[in-house]
């Protein structure tokens, strides 16, 4: 049998990334603490465990051990997908485990090591249990259905949209809003070093654009356009791969209620359950009317037009909404993400939210350079 693309592999690369985010942060003073790198193999038993790290080790690295197995599945060279994807898992938690002997604020240790490559295990057991009961093949029977033969790159940025939404966003479905963030730390870290008369860092301090600061708030009508907007381009993303009209309708229905119940968990983690709903007032709910009305009209237009709208729209988007500015509870909140219990999944919600509507924007410019015969011709 021939190897097929998946797009559990990509999924699988990213939450590697994720994890060693999660495991590593945040990257500072690096140095020889006087141990061994393996020191941690052999410590004493820990006295004291708590239940929340004995879960968040488990269900952790579950994920990553079911999108390996999945991977694997699809090689036909592999014999045993399930031992090779808790071996691969239980490497990179070794492999992290032993880089954080070199991190002051961070501690080694052997159980979780044994705890990551259990969850490992019982993550890629699901995905072996599923693909004995057929449910693989259900999926790819579906897949073939609504999608076109070429459709991974689609399906894994559709996969890691409702991710992207966790994290919290000054606008409700407002992503990529760094370039702000990014301006404020390169003027951190050159100024410093050019006023030591380094002139290439000092010419370099002069062509970056000002720190943004003293940023008025977005309008109703530019929020409103923010909000819808961040409704039409999932959309647009799934039209690329989704020929059929009853379907595409289907997907847009689907994209509102996703983007709808994320927003709803991401406040409800920041805020508090009593306060989930407190992101969808009376601009977020008119956006998205307006973005779910502009997705369904959208639904008739080619793919190829579609992905030039989405261009279009992107830039748009990401021009108004690093323009806003970060009001003093967002940035309340996004300390206790970043320092919070949220750490662990803090990586990959940031990360995503920051880079979605960038790594879409790459995808739609080369599906405008892909020949529609190559897209749509029938496996």
């Amino acid at each position: 049998m021939a190897t097929r693309k998946t797009a559990a592999l990509p999924l699988a690369s990213v939450y590697a990334l994720t994890i060693a985010y999660a495991s590593l942060y945040p990257f500072g003073e690096w140095r020889d603490q006087g141990n061994a790198f393996w020191a941690f193999l052999l410590a004493p038993w820990p006295k004291y465990w708590t239940g929340f790290d004995l879960g968040i080790n488990i269900l952790g690295y579950a994920p990553f051990g079911a999108l390996v197995a999945l991977a694997l599945f699809r090689r036909a060279a592999t014999a045993r997908p399930l031992v090779l994807a808790i071996a691969i898992a239980s490497f990179l938690s070794l492999l992290l485990e032993a880089l954080q002997a070199y991190l002051p604020m961070r501690v080694a240790s052997r159980e979780d090591w044994l705890l990551n490559s259990l969850g490992a295990g019982l993550g890629a057991g699901v995905a072996l249990l599923l693909e004995r009961a057929g449910a693989l093949q259900r999926w790819n029977h579906i897949r073939r259905r609504w999608f076109v033969p070429d459709a991974r790159g689609a399906l894994v940025l559709l996969a890691l949209w409702p991710v992207a939404l966790l994290f919290p966003s000054a606008v409700p479905l407002g992503l990529g809003q760094v370039w702000g963030r990014l301006l404020i730390n390169l003027h951190e870290l050159l100024r410093p070093q050019a006023d030591v008369e380094q002139p290439l860092l000092q010419y370099l301090v002069e062509l970056l654009p000002p720190a943004p600061l003293g940023l008025t708030p977005l309008s109703p009508v530019t929020e409103l356009g923010c909000v819808a907007i961040g409704v039409v381009l999932p959309s647009l993303l799934g039209y690329c791969v989704i020929p059929a009209w009853h379907r595409r309708v289907m997907f847009c229905l689907s994209v509102v209620v996703v983007a709808v119940g994320v927003s709803t968990m991401s406040a409800a983690l920041s805020w508090g359950p009593s306060h989930a709903w407190a992101w969808l007032n009376g601009v977020a709910q008119m956006g998205l009317v307006v973005g779910a009305l502009m997705a369904f009209v959208l639904t008739a237009v080619p793919w190829r037009t579609g992905c030039a709208i989405a261009l279009v729209a992107m830039g748009a988007y990401l021009s108004l909404l690093n323009q806003a500015p970060e009001s003093p509870y967002f940035a309340q909140i996004l300390q206790t993400w970043e320092q919070g219990s949220f750490i662990r999944f803090n990586g990959l919600a940031q990360w995503c939210g920051w880079l979605w509507p960038y790594a879409a924007g790459v995808y739609f410019v080369m599906r405008l350079g892909q020949r529609e015969a190559k897209i749509y011709n029938a496996p």
